[in-house]
């Protein structure tokens, strides 16, 4: 439950778009009918929030008053989304009629039929403005196979944050490499960075097993794994599927990665990130790697230490990358690195690619419609525009007028400067030529959530040594690989990336 506090900051930031929202019931009388979905019900499935369940359940009441449908959002824990959502789904169970989850497991519903092709919905909705999301976002996170299945509400891509008060003041310059990273983390760990004379850290990062920590590893390891351009993929090599997992720039980033936990809070690897996001804000931290929501939850005037001090920079990377014909390390140059800038390859990583909203199927039709009319409603500019400045939706950028309209960002409470650097970092990321993809092939969720979190957590409690932990990967990943079939996940693989 969200305190009081809390609630008051989501009052006065939606507060920000009445008028437009006055203006959107008036035109929406058009797009969506009084009465239109009287007595239709739409179950709608996502994870406990308040993130991303925030802005469904808030903006459930509108759509009602405007169509009649009742949208009941019922929430799962992160780790249990993916299972039984498909396992409602595959057993023809159906208690789900609509679903905002990862686009990244898009393969494993779409498939076997169980989403909805939305192809035909979209491009006869003029109100969602479809031009107006960004490419990336809307192939990525809505379309599979030449098909449309989901609807993009949220936008995502892992970024490295820092106290920008602090970093100035010590005379030190935003991390470009992870060496960078951890040199600043180091260096100021310990010291009190929020005046309650208490010393705090260098390094936040979310590492808690079977929560969304384990994509923090991956925005690490793409600097040393993919150099050559985002069709070169990082998770596998396009020749032979074989996993990028067992090599001396998975070796370096796990060394990154392990080494940031001295300079984190002592109970770092059971944090989940909403537990990261709170130490940032409150002041204790110097840097952090987050998705978008930091940029927002810091202009919070309730609960924010932080306004006007945070800084964003699209992920470090490293002078060394992977040489894949050795398996070695290997200095960065003209040949290897094409896009490094000042000698530094940086992979900046579309990290789980957005909450989007897919429909079931089986639904009947009515249902179907309502639960497309309420996503198109939810991502629509009049609603999304306001609801990606609010930290606690979990919604970050996608719209390219998000990234254009300062005036909704200065309304929300952020500085020009601050919004500039903010969506600046994202904007970055969004147009590199480097930009890291994730991983979207048949039971992706096995090979991250279920192989990689497990090896990394047991890696961070001590159960295993490096080589072990690598090891565990790559043969898990092998396994998968081997029981779905090789050469069509390598295909599918190939698909994703471009190639």
């Amino acid at each position: 439950m969200k305190s009081s506090k809390s609630n008051s900051r989501l009052r006065r930031v939606a507060a920000v778009g009445t008028t437009s929202l006055c203006a959107v019931a008036l035109a929406a009388s058009t797009a969506f009918a009084a009465g239109k979905y009287d007595g239709v019900k739409v179950n709608i499935m996502t994870f406990t929030g308040p993130q991303i369940a925030e802005p469904l359940q808030r903006r459930a009441p509108e759509f009602k008053e405007l169509t009649g449908a009742e949208i009941n959002v019922v929430t799962v824990p992160f780790s249990d989304l993916y299972t039984k959502l498909l396992t409602d789904f595959a057993t023809g169970t159906n208690s789900i009629d609509a679903a905002v989850f990862a686009p990244q497991w898009m393969v494993d519903y779409a498939d076997p039929g169980y989403l909805e092709d939305l192809s035909g919905k979209v491009a006869a909705d003029t109100d969602l403005k479809s031009d107006d999301i960004a490419g990336f976002f809307r192939e990525f996170s809505q379309q599979y196979s030449g098909k449309t299945y989901m609807l993009t509400l949220d936008g995502d891509f892992h970024m490295a944050y820092y106290r920008s008060d602090i970093l100035e003041a010590e005379g030190l310059s935003p991390p470009e490499t992870w060496d960078d990273y951890l040199s600043i983390a180091k260096s100021l760990h310990g010291k009190d960075m929020n005046g309650d004379g208490e010393g705090d850290y260098g390094s936040c990062i979310s590492k808690k097993r079977n929560a969304q920590a384990y994509w923090a590893i991956l925005s690490i390891a793409g600097g040393f794994l993919q150099s050559k351009g985002t069709k070169q993929g990082a998770f596998f090599d396009t020749e032979d599927m074989s996993p990028l997992v067992n090599n001396e720039g998975f070796a370096a980033a796990l060394d990154v990665y392990t080494e940031s936990t001295k300079y984190g809070p002592p109970d770092e690897i059971n944090l989940d990130v909403g537990d990261t996001r709170g130490l940032f804000t409150s002041g204790r931290c110097a840097m952090t790697i987050d998705w978008g929501d930091i940029g927002t939850l810091a202009i919070d005037p309730d609960n924010s230490k932080v306004i006007d001090k945070v800084g964003a920079v699209m992920l470090p990377g490293s002078r060394k990358v992977l040489d894949r014909e050795t398996g070695k390390l290997a200095d960065c140059d003209a040949d290897l690195c094409p896009h490094a800038v000042n000698g530094v390859n940086r992979a900046p990583f579309a990290a789980f690619g957005g909450w989007s909203g897919g429909i079931n199927a089986s639904a009947d039709q009515k249902t179907k419609d309502a639960a497309y009319d309420f996503f198109s409603y939810m991502s629509q500019p009049a609603q999304s525009n306001v609801d990606v400045t609010i930290g606690k939706t979990g919604f970050n950028p996608y719209r390219l007028s998000q990234f254009s309209d300062m005036d909704t960002w200065l309304k929300a409470g952020m500085s020009e400067k601050a919004a500039k650097n903010y969506l600046g970092a994202i904007g970055a990321s969004l147009d590199s030529p480097n930009m890291m993809l994730d991983l979207r092939i048949p039971k992706n969720q096995n090979y991250q959530q279920v192989v990689l979190d497990t090896a990394i957590a047991r890696l961070l409690a001590g159960e295993i040594d490096k080589a072990a932990a690598m090891a565990a990967i790559e043969e898990g990943w092998i396994e998968l690989n081997e029981d779905l079939g090789v050469d069509e996940q390598l295909r599918l693989y190939k698909a994703t990336l471009g190639q």
